[in-house]
């Protein structure tokens, strides 16, 4: 046996990262982890990409500060993997590293007039609305009537953020500049289209009836749309959350249309794929192409095409990984290649000391709580392969150098600070979006953007 305590980075400190680490204290309770963040504050996806307006979900934060409070772990946040550490390193000084760093960008649509001034990724938007420290201040809110294309909940949230008034978020931690846009928003119309039919859809439930519950926002349903075909009716048959989708969509488009009188609209367009956006050096509308289910529930063109004018395109049909530097990566799938978590080499052989989990293992499927049973798998292979390490002699400490880096104290005054700006304000806190600012909060006075 060793007769040091294992040592592991975790690189990414968010709901994966630190669910990784929550385990392997469980399974290997001698074990010393530093957990790696790029941005100056934890909890990733959960800060990050949640909207401002669920604060429900957000309160994962406490579990997760509950994991960072351990003593056997260490937080180093500001710390960007191939520029102030490398992996090679990280495996030189670690005897487990586990990649754990999510995924930030989004998927490409690949029709014509994508790339036109006016079209936009949902990552973008949702870093944007959430105060992310590297997104852009300003966003061009300027059309009245917008596209959203998707059909699981990144694709509502969107929706919902962009036909939501302004006022209605002033209780949330979201930051003054998006508030500001919100407000002077001229925003008419949200068209949200889905190439699905109604009992296909990736919704949730709770979050798709949050659409109407929005003040002066109408939703509005062509109950033509949500007409059920053999296949939508053994989805309902089989599935209770399906059923209560086709049930509330039905609801919806039962309405009396002549008393809405919301100021702004949802329109819920089904069985609708995009084939073009429309302009010359912007986005003036989308032409759409109408689906249809054949007998295996794949979704096939008809060939009938119809045309919305917008001034705005969101696309929401997916994430996708940054590759790491020094990690090897499944450019196709957008994922790194791996054995139940064990990273595989160009051979295809397990690669010592290097581990994936999360998003960046398995792709952008499931919910913030489906990545505990993923990590349990990798980590479970981890604490098998410290068994059968030798940890007799170790290098000195492999983060002492990182000077820059905000730790766990440095964190907490980056939230004392918010939680301060936030209570002036009559709300629990107020997000600090200015890299910079957190960095002073943290204690790095010294830092600034340029020395990034």
């Amino acid at each position: 046996m060793s007769a040091l305590a294992p040592r592991v980075a975790i690189v990414g400190a968010g709901p994966a990262g630190i669910y990784a680490a929550d385990i392997l204290l469980g399974l290997a309770p001698t074990v010393e982890i530093d957990l790696f963040e790029k941005l100056p504050a934890p909890y990733g996806l959960v800060r990050y990409g949640v909207a401002p307006d669920h604060p429900r979900i957000r309160k994962i934060t406490d579990a997760l500060h509950d994991v960072l409070s351990d003593p056997r772990i260490r937080l180093r946040c500001n710390v960007e993997i191939g520029v102030d550490i490398t992996i090679d390193e990280l495996r030189a000084a670690y005897d487990g590293v586990v990649v754990a760093t999510g995924a930030d960008l989004d998927v490409r649509l690949d029709i014509p007039g994508i790339d036109l001034p006016g079209s936009f990724g949902a990552a973008d938007f949702v870093a944007w609305y959430d105060g992310h420290p590297d997104a852009p201040r300003d966003w061009p809110l300027a059309a009245e009537s917008v596209a959203v294309l998707g059909a699981g909940n990144v694709a509502l949230d969107v929706t919902r953020i962009l036909a939501k008034h302004a006022a209605a978020l002033t209780h949330t931690d979201t930051p003054d500049h998006v508030l500001d846009a919100l407000e002077a928003s001229p925003l008419r119309d949200v068209h949200l289209f889905a190439r699905r039919g109604p009992a296909d859809l990736r919704f949730s439930a709770l979050e798709l009836r949050e659409l109407a519950e929005q003040h002066d926002v109408d939703v509005i349903v062509d109950p033509a749309e949500i007409a059920l075909d053999e296949h939508a009716e053994r989805m309902i048959a089989q599935f209770s959350q399906r059923r209560i989708i086709v049930r509330t969509l039905t609801e919806w488009a039962a309405r009396d249309q002549s008393i809405r009188s919301a100021s702004r609209r949802v329109h819920l367009h089904l069985r609708q794929r995009p084939v073009r956006v429309l302009g010359d050096d912007r986005v003036t509308g989308i032409e759409m192409e109408r689906t249809a289910s054949d007998g295996l529930g794949r979704m096939v063109g008809t060939g009938e095409l119809l045309r919305y004018d917008v001034g705005a395109v969101y696309r929401a049909i997916g994430y996708r990984s940054t590759p790491v530097p020094g990690v090897p990566f499944d450019t196709e799938n957008g994922v790194v290649p791996h054995a139940e978590g064990r990273v595989l080499g160009e051979g295809g052989a397990p690669l010592p000391r290097l581990y994936a989990t999360g998003w960046i293992k398995r792709g952008p499927v499931g919910l913030i709580g489906s990545t505990k049973s993923d990590a349990a798998q990798t980590v479970r292979h981890l604490v098998d392969d410290l068994a059968a390490a030798d940890v007799s002699e170790r290098d000195a400490d492999p983060i002492a150098h990182l000077t820059d880096a905000v730790d766990l104290e440095g964190w907490l005054r980056i939230d004392a600070a918010e939680r301060g700006a936030g209570a002036e304000r009559g709300r629990e806190r107020t997000k600090i979006v200015d890299r910079t600012e957190m960095l002073s909060h943290a204690g790095q006075t010294h830092m600034t953007e340029a020395g990034r």
